[in-house]
This record gives structure tokens, sequence and C-alpha cells, in this order.
């Protein structure tokens, strides 16, 4: 696996080293030891799937506060989906800026959110299949989030969302700390 950290601390693609032959392709998705080495906090509390049968579906943008603040590592197994990471740790150089990725089964690319970050992610495609680890149990009360299209980012998405849930569609402006 290569790690490469992006403009946001601690946020990483990580392109898979695939082995293929007549079978098939064979990839690490998660390694504990190569993560570590490169800072990633290895801590997994939960595994998650979300399955898309509608490109256009948009999901988020979702996070935990501290204490209960949670890092994600995440990748598009079918399908293909675009998604932004957004800095919310009041104490970084880059907060409140964000970053995008496209993820699908073909670059078989995974990203590492780390905690003080949100995510949100549009499918690109029907029936895509994204699957994160997460470094905390989801903790409701602890959880909040952030609209699409809130004014406070100037977040730039591919296209208005198809299918959004009224509780993702309803988050009030982010409160600047």
């Amino acid at each position: 696996m290569k790690f490469y950290e992006q403009k946001l601390k601690g946020v990483f693609l990580i392109e898979p080293t695939p082995f293929k032959d007549d079978r098939g392709v064979f990839r690490r998705h998660f390694c504990a030891e190569e993560f570590s080495k490169n800072g990633i906090t290895t801590d997994v509390s939960q595994s998650n799937v979300s399955e898309n049968p509608f490109a256009h579906t948009l999901r988020g943008f979702h996070y935990q506060d501290r204490p209960f603040a949670e890092g994600k590592t995440m990748s598009c197994l079918k399908g293909s989906m675009y998604d932004i990471i957004v800095d919310l740790r009041p104490e970084s150089l880059t907060y409140m800026e964000w970053v995008s990725f496209e993820l699908n089964a073909e670059n078989r690319n995974t990203i590492h959110i780390p905690p003080g970050c949100a995510n949100a992610f549009i499918t690109l495609e029907d029936h895509s299949l994204i699957h994160y680890y997460c470094s905390y149990a989801y903790t409701p009360s602890a959880e909040h989030g952030i609209r699409f299209n809130d004014p406070s980012f100037n977040f730039e998405w591919p296209f208005e969302p198809a299918f959004i849930s009224d509780r993702d569609v309803n988050h009030p402006d982010y409160q600047i700390l």
C-alpha cells in the first residue's frame, strides 16, 4: 500500500498494491502495521457498509464531537463515489478547508479521514457499495452534521443530489468556532 498525506493533516489517499493473476485480484484493504507506520491510529471499533441502489445519492456530512470523535477509513467496493472531507479542528492550520476524491471499484483507492474531520459522499453510479472502518463506535448523543450546500464552505459537488435524507438536508448552517 502507498500512503499519500493530503493538504489536510491526517487525511490520506491510500493506493493498494494489487496482485493479479488468472484467478483475479488480491489486495490488502487494511494493515495495522502499515497504517501505524504512517501515523494512522489503527483502532477499529465498528465496520459499516453503505448500499446505495441509485446514483446521485448523498450521505453526510457526519461527525462526532470529542471525546467520541471518530476516524474513518473508506473504500468504494462497487460502483463509484465522490467524497468530500472537511477539517473541523479549530486548532488546525487548515480549519474549514476541504479536499475531495473520487473512489471507485476500478481505482481501488481508500481514504483515511482523521478524527475531527467530517465527510460526505455522493454516488456516481447505481448500486454503489461503500465500506468503512470507524475508530470509535457510533454515539448518537455526540453526532452532528453539516448541510451539503452550507455556504460557509462553498463545497463543489459534481451535481445536485437526487436522494438525500431529511436529516442531512436540514442541518443548520455551521457555527464557526
